[in-house]
């Protein structure tokens, strides 16, 4: 493969044996991949309220708990399903995770009960939701060469954060659908089969377009005993641990912004007499898409800098920007109040500015021909960031105040700054000429 002209596209170099056409293809299954996973919080918003009139100060923490819970199951998931990616084909698992979401979105708005809702989210959605950021990871990581790194990093983050946020405009649908004639459980379902739809067409695409197979090594192929072990014994680079410890934070962030950020301004539009589909519909179009809005618009502004300067340095900032975002909010009592904007362009420049950073550092750091397993182990810090944060900031969110799982994440946020500027410290810096070089 080292022999293998390095394409481009645009201003990107792509690792040696990737098409134009690959890339392109790639791009647009990103643009689709967190959007379709992530809205489950829209659908389960609406079931919670609308199907099964789950009172309001229980549902932070009911929220919380299947969210906890989801997470455990994608723990036991994440190695082996980085093994099939090593193995098999990244487009292969990539595809059936879409088509496991599909199935998600079918089944949730027939949920009769918070039982049913417990089944689906830790059976089929768990299956579908570690396949596709599994896959969406290792790709990421496949694709550019190390110079272009920080900047297809930073193009996949605006494009999903414009997919996030026209997917959840989808929330307005039921709304339509109402006026149609429909009732308010009808035009849920309905809602959910649009999204299911587009789950099914990623899929297609996902199969057909990505380059075969797995990246070729010169190194001899990892047995399935060492792919299972190496995400963790990877650990021992301290840039690995560092990565690691990012994307606990970043994955528990999205969480938090996901979740509780629409679950709040539902709950205070509810509180201001709304009926549930408008407050779902405010809350999501008035706080979640500002934050999603100001992150894509960030994320190629980020893209050149983590490039040029040594990932970890360029982390540390990234925790700080995102330490800021999140303790602001303690400077906001209503979360529809029209200065509100302002706390969320920050809330969402934070957040994608950590998991742009923390991509960019264990995609540089990861072993090629180990790549699904140590990115199966990123995922897996991910999902125990989501597990933690959201178990506790539910019961927070439902006790204390509803800011408070995103004082949690600000405090982590000031704590891994710390752990950064560490191992900047006892670790050889990475800049742009040390990634040309690795190039070449």
């Amino acid at each position: 493969m080292a022999d293998l002209p390095a394409r481009k596209l645009g201003p990107l170099t792509l690792a040696p044996g990737i098409l134009p056409r690959h890339a392109w293809s790639f791009l647009v299954v990103a643009f689709l991949s967190i959007g379709l996973m992530i809205f489950v919080s829209v659908g389960q918003t609406y079931v919670l309220n609308v199907n099964l009139g789950i009172p309001d100060d229980l549902q932070g923490g009911l929220t919380g708990r299947l969210i906890a819970w989801t997470e455990a199951v994608a723990l036991l998931l994440f190695i082996p399903a980085g093994i099939l990616i090593d193995r098999i084909s990244r487009r292969a698992v990539y595809a059936a995770g879409f088509l496991l979401l599909a199935l998600t979105y079918v089944l949730y708005p027939f949920a009769e009960s918070v039982g049913d809702l417990y089944l689906i989210r830790c059976t089929v959605y768990a299956l579908g939701f570690v396949a596709v950021s599994g896959a969406l990871s290792t790709v990421l990581v496949d694709y550019p060469a190390e110079r272009s790194r920080g900047k297809l990093v930073a193009l996949v983050g605006f494009l999903c954060g414009v997919g996030v946020a026209l997917l959840q405009g989808v929330s307005a649908l039921p709304k339509v659908f109402v006026a149609q004639g429909m009732s308010e459980i009808e035009a849920g379902r309905a809602m959910h089969f649009v999204v299911a739809g587009l789950c099914v067409v990623a899929a297609l695409l996902a199969a057909t377009a990505l380059k075969r197979g797995v990246p070729a090594s010169p190194r001899r192929r990892p047995s399935v005993r060492e792919l299972f072990l190496s995400g963790f014994a990877e650990a021992r680079n301290p840039r690995v641990l560092l990565a690691y410890s990012a994307a606990f934070i970043a994955r528990g962030d999205q969480a938090v912004n996901a979740f509780f950020l629409i679950l709040w301004g539902t709950l205070a539009g509810k509180a201001a007499g709304m009926t549930p589909a408008t407050a779902l519909t405010t809350a999501t179009l008035t706080m979640f898409v500002p934050a999603q809005i100001a992150a894509l618009v960030w994320a190629p502004i980020l893209g050149p800098f983590l490039d040029r300067f040594d990932r970890v340095t360029a982390l540390a900032i990234c925790m700080v920007l995102a330490a800021i975002g999140n303790l602001s909010l303690l400077l906001l009592a209503d979360p529809l109040a029209g200065i509100g904007i302002a706390f969320f362009i920050l809330l969402g420049i934070g957040q994608i500015s950590v998991f742009l950073a923390a991509q960019s550092l264990i995609g540089q750091a990861a072993p090629t021909e180990k790549r699904g397993s140590v990115l199966g182990a990123f995922n897996v810090s991910g999902a125990i960031g989501i597990l933690l944060i959201t178990w506790s900031g539910g019961w927070l969110f439902d006790t204390i105040d509803p800011r408070a799982p995103f004082v949690v994440v600000g405090v982590i946020n000031v704590l891994l700054f710390a752990a950064s500027i560490y191992v900047r410290l006892i670790d050889k810096p990475q800049t742009l000429a040390t990634a040309t070089a690795a190039d070449n």
